[in-house]
């Protein structure tokens, strides 16, 4: 840069000390930016993690732990809890959890309230909605950080049979209407029930079901299915995968929207045809499932039965089915 010659030093001067201050100013701003974006790298690392090295050589062989198609089959030792939950708990997802307590099975609500804060995605944000005819006799149970509850009432009915078919309907209902926007997963489960151990993070996916444990050790021909062609829920004797429960079944939100909205369209059809499939919406929900593969299977240990011995292959009983008087129970038998 030339200067005139007639340009007085002290404004050479005062010229010079301008650039020198933008200068100071500019290296100093890009540095403490560059420190603090330092500090809060060093900030975000996550705790190293330290676990046992996976094999491809020993693990269990007792059972299978992958189906044809891929999906693996949850069974105690078949993973790392500490390790699944590290990837999924930063996520800060949050599970929606439906249960319905119509008319007597208002009962079981407390004992499935009560062992799911203990053992139901401990350390989620959990969403109970509990849809019943009783809102009154809702029991008051205490919920961890993070965790609601909802109760949304429903009619009730003096047979099972159409409560049971309700279920698709109002569940794919509530999703359209607000667990879309409040839910990242969802699992459907049955009140009569209590947990027993861990439930976790091993457990989603994005189409997840349950074997069910009657009829892990039988071939498919062997299987209740739906029988007879009349129906949508129709399943010939030579097909089929496992038979799935009705008691449990879960993942993405969108996909369980999709899962009800197809087997209450089913339902419908059905009914139009006067005929009602052998295990109402289980009926419906195992010809889905065929049709529409799970990303991921739970083993029996997650749907067990407390009437049933425990068998060498079940390892840990997460979830059952209490014992119950169905006469007493349910409006009809």
């Amino acid at each position: 840069m030339r200067f005139s010659s007639n340009v007085k030093p002290y404004v050479l001067l005062l010229i010079v000390g301008i650039f020198l201050l933008l200068g100071y100013v500019y290296f100093s701003f890009f540095s403490e930016r560059l420190n603090r974006d330092i500090l809060i790298d060093e900030d975000q690392k996550r705790t190293k993690l330290l676990y046992k090295q996976p094999s491809v050589l020993v693990g269990r062989t007792d059972v299978v732990s992958v189906t044809p198609w891929l999906a693996p089959i949850v069974w105690e030792g078949t993973y790392d809890p500490v390790l699944i939950d590290n990837i999924y708990k930063p996520m800060k997802l949050t599970i929606a959890t439906t249960v319905f307590a119509v008319g007597k099975y208002v009962r079981f609500l407390q004992d499935f309230l009560e062992t799911a804060e203990k053992h139901f995605m401990v350390g989620f944000n959990v969403h109970y909605y509990v849809f019943t005819d009783r809102p009154d006799d809702v029991p008051s149970v205490n919920l961890n950080q993070g965790r609601h509850l909802r109760v949304i009432q429903v009619p009730g009915s003096n047979r099972w049979q159409e409560i049971s078919a309700r279920r698709m309907e109002i569940i794919q209902t509530t999703i359209e209407r607000q667990i879309r926007r409040e839910a990242d997963y969802i699992f459907c489960l049955d009140v009569d029930s209590k947990f027993h151990a861990r439930w976790g993070s091993e457990s989603l996916g994005r189409l997840v079901a349950v074997i069910h444990p009657g009829y892990y050790e039988q071939t498919h021909d062997r299987f209740p299915y739906e029988r007879r062609p009349a129906s949508t829920a129709y399943i010939p004797m030579d097909e089929g995968d496992y038979y799935y429960g009705g008691a449990m079944f879960g993942g993405y939100v969108a996909d369980v929207y999709t899962l009800t909205k197809v087997c209450w369209n089913r339902f419908e059809e059905d009914t139009r045809n006067y005929i009602q499939a052998a295990w109402q919406e289980e009926s419906h929900l195992n010809r889905y499932l065929l049709d529409n593969k799970p990303s991921k299977v739970l083993s029996p240990e997650y749907l067990w039965q407390d009437l049933k011995a425990k068998t060498k292959e079940v390892k840990v009983i997460r979830f059952s089915g209490v014992i119950k008087n169905y006469a007493e129970v349910r409006p009809n038998v």
